[in-house]
């Protein structure tokens, strides 16, 4: 996060793109804009823990810092995008209870995020327990609000993304060949691989819009200049050596 300014400077910006700069404090925030962010996002914890770890401060002080942002986003016409960590399980809690990621949702959407992003922090989760945190969260924040953030670390990933499709759910994360992760969630890889959540949303004739092939073409070049290999299934399947 604190290289946000030399990020944005060094990408070009195409037209009908967005691209949010996360903040999780007012500092954050005004360097965000002054780096040209048009939309910023904040970050609250299902888990004290994970808080207290990843943002050195409670659950209570983040939502207060995250409400300080929202605020003065507002008065700046800034949209703010609401994320929810460890909201299927914590790497230091274990299980989470559904009412916890609830209250955070229901929070960060009463103080003006446009949408909440649910996240499988570790990637514990199941369809089980996507199932029972959505029925539990859609009951204060309305299905079209929400997304989901699924880390694939157990391999659940698309199955989540497609339980909380059919719960009404139609706004995904993802990463392209399925790289990143957290330094505070140990073990933890990255999110659903955007060439294999692709793959599946066309399966099921859902219309993204994106070009599958070319985001196995981003993903390669991505990969080959970390050194790193692929995590998407359907880029190793569709590579032709």
């Amino acid at each position: 996060m604190a290289d946000h300014t030399e990020v944005m400077e060094g990408i070009c910006q195409y037209p009908g793109v967005r691209y949010p700069i996360l903040t999780p404090n007012l500092q954050g925030f005004h360097r965000a804009v002054a780096a040209g962010a048009a939309e910023v996002s904040v970050l609250g914890a299902a888990s004290e823990t994970f808080s207290q770890r990843n943002v050195n401060c409670s659950v209570e002080e983040s939502l207060g810092r995250c409400a300080e942002v929202v605020r003065a986003a507002g008065q700046l016409g800034v949209p703010v995008r609401g994320y929810v960590s460890c909201a299927l399980g914590c790497p230091y809690e274990g299980s989470i209870e559904p009412r916890k990621v609830t209250e955070v949702s229901k929070r960060l959407y009463a103080m003006g995020c446009y949408q909440i992003s649910l996240g499988d922090t570790t990637g514990v989760g199941t369809p089980g327990s996507m199932r029972r945190v959505l029925e539990s969260v859609t009951k204060e924040v309305p299905p079209g609000a929400l997304a989901v953030h699924c880390h694939d670390t157990y391999g659940q990933a698309l199955a989540n993304v497609l339980t909380a499709l059919q719960m009404g759910v139609s706004a995904v994360d993802s990463a392209v060949a399925g790289l990143g992760g957290c330094p505070y969630a140990p073990g933890a890889s990255g999110n659903v691989a955007t060439e294999d959540l692709l793959y599946m949303l066309d399966g099921l004739g859902l219309h993204t819009g994106v070009n599958l092939n070319k985001v196995m073409e981003a993903g390669d070049f991505i990969c080959k200049a970390l050194n790193k290999t692929t995590n998407s299934k359907v880029a190793r399947a569709s590579f032709k050596p």
